[in-house]
């Protein structure tokens, strides 16, 4: 994902603290319109802050009111707001409490100290200046001031356990009252114990060889290829990914391999792959922020019970985490096409409640949706195969825009 300056006044491309931009998406009409920031995690780790301070930030200054659900990594404001706009708010932010004010450096974190005061402490210079006592966000970081870190305070521990060692005094001659309270004669017993046990173990399993090579799965790439190939001909895919990145070409490309990795394991596993290792396996080959993966997972996550066994929900939660702009949407929706009309023809007819799935769990938006059924396209599938899918589509692209005209009609009849 491209990345800019944290500050937006300096144009050096080499600038050492970079950001991604702001991404929202406007989901809802009507009075329940609302603007969902999909990378504020992201961007609030690159300023070193918690990412309800931004938001908050941005319903006060726009006087609206937000959600923050980190469990759901969701943040959300109402009302629709671009992502320009939301920009220009975040420069005012990191200005008002991210850059140090003496040299104006982002390698900053916030103290909040007994009396209420929030200092700048600045990791660059080591000047500590304040935060403005009057902005409404200053009352909400003193309320609920940044998590210390607790790792520095074991280290001490650490150090000092380590230091009396190397001056050849035992835990016990130091005297240190955390030292004291530790039962040293309890835990010589439990180790002469284990050991005593452990010796018992080995000596008991002499001569008995283990071959780990009798049940374990090789899960080398020539391994789960080949084990693809064998696959029956209704769970096999065709990873046909569009792009001009020279990753993407040939026939061994990370999408091939991420795809033929999760058929593989669903047939070795009934039909189930763990979405976690689905992103561990993203990561590994570098995809997990590429929007053609969207693709690969719309074609090889589902088969015929999609709509049976709920599957769209079941994944929901892998599928929001990779699914960050409109341009991932797009991936996906051209990767369903292409799932529905080439390898399951008979779930066409089926497409209006699985773009609903998609809508409701927050994967597409209407105005994605709407911009995908408005004209066929070969992008994906033939010219009549993507026809026949908008066809079928028809009912959910109506009912998209009815609802959108109804929530016009209650906005002009508030107004009047």
């Amino acid at each position: 994902m491209a990345t800019i300056n944290i500050r937006r006044d300096i144009t050096d491309p080499f600038y050492r603290y970079k950001m991604e931009r702001l991404q929202s998406k406007i989901e809802g009409k009507g009075n329940g319109i609302k603007s969902v920031i999909v990378n504020l995690s992201s961007v609030a780790h690159s300023l070193s802050r918690d990412p309800a301070y931004v938001v908050k930030f941005f319903g006060f200054e726009l006087g609206a009111q937000v959600t923050a659900n980190p469990t759901d990594d969701r943040y959300i404001i109402n009302g629709a707001h671009d992502a320009g706009k939301l920009q220009d708010y975040l420069d005012t932010f990191i200005s008002k409490f991210v850059l140090c004010k003496k040299c104006e450096n982002p390698e900053t974190d916030l103290i909040v100290q007994k009396d209420g005061t929030i200092l700048r402490n600045c990791k660059a210079c080591g000047q500590r200046t304040d935060v403005d006592p009057r902005h409404k966000l200053s009352s909400f970081i003193t309320k609920n001031p940044p998590k210390r870190e607790k790792k520095a305070k074991g280290t001490k521990k650490n150090g000092k356990k380590n230091g009396d060692a190397e001056n050849g005094n035992s835990p016990k001659d130091s005297g240190s009252e955390d030292m004291n309270e530790v039962d040293g004669g309890s835990d010589d017993e439990l180790t002469r114990r284990i050991q005593a046990e452990a010796k018992e173990l080995s000596t008991n399993g002499a001569g008995v060889e283990v071959k780990d090579d009798d049940w374990a799965v090789d899960m080398s790439e020539e391994a789960i290829k080949a084990r693809a190939q064998n696959l029956p001909e209704d769970l096999k895919r065709s990873l046909v990914i569009e792009g001009d990145d020279d990753e993407a070409a040939g026939s061994d490309n990370p999408f091939d391999q991420l795809g033929s990795w999760i058929v593989a394991q669903k047939a070795e596993n009934d039909g189930e792959v763990d979405d976690i290792e689905i992103y561990k396996k993203a990561q590994a080959l570098g995809i997990e922020l590429n929007y053609r993966t969207l693709q690969v997972l719309a074609q090889t996550l589902f088969d015929e019970n999609i709509i049976k066994k709920n599957q769209v929900k079941v994944h929901a939660g892998l599928l929001k985490k990779m699914i960050t702009s409109e341009r991932h949407e797009k991936a996906f929706l051209g990767g369903t096409e292409r799932f529905v009309g080439n390898d399951h023809p008979k779930l066409i007819s089926a497409i209006p409640t699985i773009l609903m799935a998609y809508y409701e769990n927050d994967l597409a938006s209407e105005d994605t949706i709407t911009k995908w059924g408005s004209r066929a396209s070969q992008k994906y599938v033939d010219v009549p195969t993507s026809k026949k899918v908008r066809k079928a589509a028809a009912p959910f692209l109506t009912w998209l825009q009815e609802a959108d005209e109804d929530g016009s009609d209650d906005d002009d009849e508030d107004d009047e």
